[in-house]
């Protein structure tokens, strides 16, 4: 027990400590940057920075909520509740103390930072929104899920894993139809693409057999100033989504190039090579976590608690198994540059574009090794331009 109450002190000042950090961040954070001024490096080193000690900072919380005196204290404010309702208000309370934990830091590294590198220019009340509907959507999904997982556990709790293992695979092909159909549309504008740029992209896509996917274009400039196009949904519900912000700054055989890239990701399938990627690093977390908690009891599995552990375990396997997936991403995204190379046989407007994501984007030409190797899902645009000069060189052309 002296242990456990050492750790969870450690976890607590850890999560307290970082909490008071970004409160300080907030109150100091310089006046934006004016237009050209802006170090990518710096920024990328900040928001390295700001990634790795927020991981931590989640797992300090999760732990703490787990095997700590916080998680015993939200057991028994649950614990005169109907056996089916303490997981889902347990869940709740949780999503309440994290969201309120991380206000602050949500403001800096979201908000603060990119008004202050020039990447932002949205008012504060419309982040605010924005972040609200985050918020409300993800403790509503989280209090859901928990409150399925929890039936799962208590009736079969020594085959829970398996049980669940066997659910993620419709819950992810669910969440790839919601989400472009349902929840993107509450954040930005989504409109058919119109003009001459549209009719050519949909017979670049025609030559594929996919002349009938929604090109859409979508109000990112709302939030960001970052350029960028994406491919999102399956089925009936595939998109190529092209940001206005890419738009307005690059040319038409540059959007043409970054669509084609998009176009290479649907065409091969990504997104359900990605959902089964889930399902595997699902498989296995949730295997995992029940092999770490030996504990298979009735009276264990009927505890809020126990989900909090499961939740840390899974946490820290997910984490380990990052640089495979991080890997995996990073292989589909050179198999769609092949493609976009192949598809317009302009390897030099391939890498001006990238450039020109770099400049827009204050991207770094290359992260540090050890970090795209655990954590990035694309490759270096050092990389990624030198092969499409390569390609110029070796004289692909239309």
């Amino acid at each position: 027990m002296k242990a456990r109450n050492i750790l969870f002190g450690i976890a607590a000042g850890f999560a307290a400590g970082y909490a008071a950090y970004r409160a300080y961040e907030a109150v100091t954070m310089p006046a934006p940057q004016p237009d050209g001024q802006a170090d990518a490096s710096r920024y990328g080193r900040i928001r390295r920075a700001l990634m790795l000690s927020g991981i931590a900072r989640s797992l300090a919380s999760t732990a703490a909520a787990a095997y700590g005196p916080l998680g015993d204290a939200m057991e028994a404010s649950v614990r005169g509740l109907p056996v089916w309702l303490r997981a889902p208000v347990f869940a709740l309370e949780g999503s309440v103390l994290e969201g309120g934990l991380n206000a602050l830091t949500d403001y800096v590294e979201g908000y603060a930072l990119e008004r202050r590198y020039g990447m932002s220019e949205q008012p504060l009340a419309s982040w605010i929104s924005d972040k609200c509907k985050e918020e409300a959507l993800g403790t509503g999904v989280t209090v859901l899920l928990t409150a399925g997982f929890a039936w799962i556990v208590r009736r079969f709790p020594q085959a829970w894993a398996m049980l669940a293992s066997a659910g993620t695979l419709p819950l992810l092909v669910a969440a790839n139809v919601v989400v472009p159909v349902f929840v993107m549309p509450m954040f930005n504008k989504y409109t058919p693409l119109e003009g001459p740029l549209e009719a050519r992209l949909r017979a670049l896509a025609a030559r594929y057999g996919v002349g009938n996917a929604q090109i859409l274009r979508m109000d990112m400039s709302k939030q960001t100033k970052k350029a960028n196009a994406f491919v999102t949904g399956i089925g009936g519900t595939h998109r190529i989504v092209v940001g206005d912000t890419l738009l307005e700054h690059f040319t038409d055989d540059e959007i043409e190039f970054v669509v084609a890239h998009e176009l290479g990701h649907y065409v091969s399938g990504d997104t359900w090579r990605m959902v089964a990627a889930g399902q595997v690093v699902s498989t296995i977390v949730l295997m995992g976590s029940f092999e770490t908690i030996r504990d298979h009891s009735p009276e264990s599995s009927a505890r809020a608690t126990t989900l909090a552990q499961i939740a840390f375990w899974s946490t820290i396997l997910t984490q380990m198994l990052r640089p495979m997936l991080a890997a995996f991403s990073r292989s589909r995204e050179w198999a769609a540059d092949h493609f976009a190379l192949q598809a317009t046989g302009a390897p030099a407007v391939g890498a001006s574009a990238f450039r020109r994501l770099r400049d827009q984007n204050l991207a770094e030409d290359e992260q540090p090794w050890w970090f795209e190797m655990l954590f990035a899902t694309h490759p270096s645009l050092r990389r990624r331009i030198r092969e499409l000069d390569r390609a110029t060189l070796r004289g692909v052309a239309r």
